[in-house]
Parts: C-alpha cells; structure tokens; sequence
C-alpha cells in the first residue's frame, strides 16, 4: 500500500492518496495521477520481497519535475507497507466502522523511527485498536487524532519517544459522504447530478410528493415524501452528511435548518438572498440558536460565480460543498 504522507508545491494527487499494488503487478487507486506511478511499483516489489516499510521522495524542484516524474513541480513522500494478514483485523474494523456503522475512524501510522508501520485506529471517544509502540505515544497520538476526525483532514505529527523522534501520519477515514436536498426544485435536479459525479449518496427530501417526479430526480439515490424534520431523523445525520436546503419556502426551510443545526452536519447550505436570511437569522435567534451556531449556515448558499440559472447555482453549490469537504473557503488560491 502506497500512501502520500506530505506534500510540497503543486502536488497533483492530495495527503492520503493511496494506490494498491498486488506482488503479480496489479495496482489499484494513485498517487500522483500517472506521474510516478510506476516508480511506485517498482519500489512496491522491494517492499513486498524484503517485508521493510520505506518512505520515498518523489519531485525536487521545477527544472528537475519532468526527469523524476511530477511535470506540476511539486513534490510528495510516499510511504510504502506491504499489508500482512494480521492486519486483517485491522481492516474489518475499519469496514465495520465505515461500510456497516456509517462512523468516522482515525488511522494513525508511524512512517519513521522506530515502529515504522505501526498502526494504530482511533475513533471518536478515544476508543483505539493496535499499538504504536509504547502506551504513552499511543495515548499522545489518540489525542491529536481525535482532533482531526471532526475536520476529516489528514496530518502529520513528530511525537518524542525516549530518545528517539517519531513521525506519526494521521487519515480520516469515512464513509462516503452523502448529500439531503431539501427541496425537489430545478436547482435540486442538477445539483444531484454533480453531487453524484462527486461520489455523494444524493437524497431528496420534499413533503409536496406532487414534486417528487421519478423521470425530474432519476439521478437521486433515493426520494423522501417527508417533512424535513421527519425526514433528516429517519435518514441519519452525521459528520459526513452534507445539508443543501433549497425550497425558498420557510415552512419547509426552517424545520429543515432547525434540525441540521442539532446536528454534527459537516454542510448546511440554504438558498435565499441576504435580505431574507437576515430575517430567518431572526427568527432562529428567537427559538434559541446561538450567534456561534448560525455561523454554521453556509447562506447565500453556493460561491460566488456569478451566474443566475439553475445549473449555474448548481454549480456555486457543488464547488462551495468540494471546498468544505476539503477544508478550504473556495477563495481564488492568489487571494491574501
């Protein structure tokens, strides 16, 4: 298993991009979007012949990218395991957890210093399975990862041990993530269809069953004839959920935001211009919500592109909901 543990420049492929390489030569996943892949795969056959985890450099500076493979310039380390069958367990935790469970779980791996491929899962609470090494960097990097889970963002961290240094890279691993629409409006059709290009579960929530065409929402995952409030109980929120309220109607809209924001939503979008979000703002103040909860609102929903038709807003929602889950703002990457 190749895993990109940090980043320098302009990597083209992000922290914890893995690829898979089985020892007859087949891959699975990438690490650089075909740049070194192959470099990969022949560091992979020493690395599944010898049993030894190695960390490897791959890009230096610009004028020698082409030669070593990453023609953007950048650079990244990628950290090289072979997969024993003891981590089986390992493993069906994580897919209990993700696939069965539907929860967030931490994998922590020591990628230098002694205990090199250790690991270590971590989930919310402080629950851990496997050891780093010693009890007291197990407890340290338990901490930092819990950290990390709320976010979904991988990170690197150099712990001390004795007299030695060790470097410990963190992933988030999650279920995929899954959009609820509230709305079945025009801007709700294409936004479904880009969300599911994203690899987003799509789920359409309306009460108006009248709305709910079949042929208007084919892409859905799935169609809830529901009021928000039953609707969002009955399908789960949790931190991989992404929230788009879209009816304009603040019978459907303010049960729905009411219940996003009781729960760990990861994105609450709503549709509306600043005028009328300053009033449901109000409103909401009155039933309780906080100042710090209503920063949660993403409104007006979508970024700023300028256009004004439904695929366009669409759009403005879909990039708003990548930069969120990557934990960017969405500002131009030149902006101060």
């Amino acid at each position: 298993m190749a895993t990109v543990v940090k980043v320098w420049g302009s990597a083209p492929r992000p922290l914890g991009s893995k690829m898979a390489i089985r020892d007859d030569g087949q891959m699975a996943g990438s690490v650089s979007g075909g740049c070194i892949e192959a470099a990969v795969c022949q560091e992979a056959e020493r690395v599944l012949a010898s049993s030894q985890s190695t960390l490897v450099s791959y890009g230096v500076e610009d004028e020698e990218a082409w030669s070593l493979g990453l023609s953007c310039g950048g650079e990244i380390e990628v950290f090289i395991e072979r997969v024993p069958e003891v981590q089986e367990v390992m493993l069906e935790a994580i897919r209990r957890s993700i696939t069965d469970q539907e929860e967030l779980v931490a994998l922590a791996t020591v990628v230098a210093g002694p205990g090199t491929g250790y690991q270590l899962l971590v989930w919310p609470g402080g629950q851990t399975l496997g050891d780093l090494g010693s009890p007291r960097l197990n407890q340290r990097a338990a901490l930092y990862a819990e950290q990390l889970i709320p976010t979904q963002q991988c990170g690197r961290k150099t712990f001390d041990r004795e007299a030695h240094t060790v470097d410990v890279f963190f992933e988030v691993l999650a279920p995929p993530p899954r959009l609820v629409v509230i709305g079945a409006v025009h801007v709700a059709a294409h936004l479904i269809e880009f969300a599911g290009d994203l690899g987003f579960e799509t789920i359409l929530v309306d009460p108006r069953s009248a709305f709910l065409a079949q042929e208007r929402f084919a892409k859905a995952d799935q169609l809830v004839g529901a009021w928000p409030q039953e609707a969002l109980s009955e399908v789960g929120i949790d931190a991989s959920t992404f929230v788009a309220v879209l009816s304009h109607d603040p019978k459907i809209d303010l049960p729905a935001i009411e219940s996003a924001l009781r729960s760990p939503a990861r994105y609450i979008g709503v549709l509306g211009s600043k005028k009328s979000h300053r009033k449901r703002v109000s409103t909401l103040l009155e039933r309780g919500f906080s100042d710090e909860e209503l920063r949660r609102l993403h409104a007006p929903i979508g970024l700023d592109l300028g256009g004004r038709r439904a695929v366009e807003i669409a759009l403005a929602i879909a990039a708003q909901m990548v930069a969120v889950h990557h934990g960017q703002s969405g500002s131009p990457k030149n902006a101060g």
